[in-house]
């Protein structure tokens, strides 16, 4: 009797570490990452019919469109539509959105008009943000997925950095830093 509840507690352990994997292997919900140009940057969504279907239209695999710059947003065909709950806002420099029911746009200045709330970029600084999002460029490709392998800087060259430039955690420079942290002269600094 004994070793038959040791087997028990045994297949008991290996099933909840098992489901425990599974549970970490699994991307967060409230997170998409979008890549333009092999930069990479997360992105938290609000909870509303349009992110969950998103999400789910992104779980059978990434979606990449082909945005155009507008002097304030990047935008395009997001390729499928998306149930609308349109409300008039002013759109922030990070913002994303869902204008018209099937046109993803991505802020990098301020914008007023009815639209559907995505989510927001994080963590970039306007500046950043221009950066990240090729302002001022058209024909750009913008890839959504799940998850990310390019969040963040692998290695710091410290040879090559030692102009006392400040660098985004993303490897992206930053001409006016405010508080956060940046790599500066190949080392972690907090402003």
């Amino acid at each position: 009797m004994h070793k038959y509840l040791l087997f028990l507690a045994a297949m008991l352990f290996c099933s909840c570490s098992a489901d425990n994997e599974a549970k970490a292997e699994t991307p967060t919900m409230n997170k998409i990452y979008i890549t333009i140009g092999g930069q990479t940057q997360s992105a938290t969504l609000v909870d509303n019919d349009a992110t969950r279907e998103l999400v789910a239209a992104l779980q059978d695999a990434p979606i990449t469109v082909t945005l155009n710059d507008n002097n304030f947003e990047i935008w395009g065909s997001l390729g499928k539509s998306l149930t609308t709950k349109n409300e008039q806002m002013t759109a922030q420099p990070g913002d994303i959105v869902l204008y018209n029911g099937s046109n993803i746009c991505i802020f990098y200045e301020s914008n007023s008009w009815s639209y559907t709330r995505l989510g927001h970029i994080d963590g970039l600084s306007e500046n950043e943000l221009r950066t990240f999002l090729k302002a001022g460029q058209n024909n750009i490709s913008v890839t959504l997925s799940l998850t990310s392998s390019t969040t963040a800087i692998k290695s710091v060259n410290g040879n090559r950095l030692k102009n006392g430039d400040y660098y985004s955690l993303n490897g992206v420079k930053v001409e006016n830093p405010s508080k956060g942290i940046y790599i500066k002269n190949g080392k972690k600094v907090i402003l």
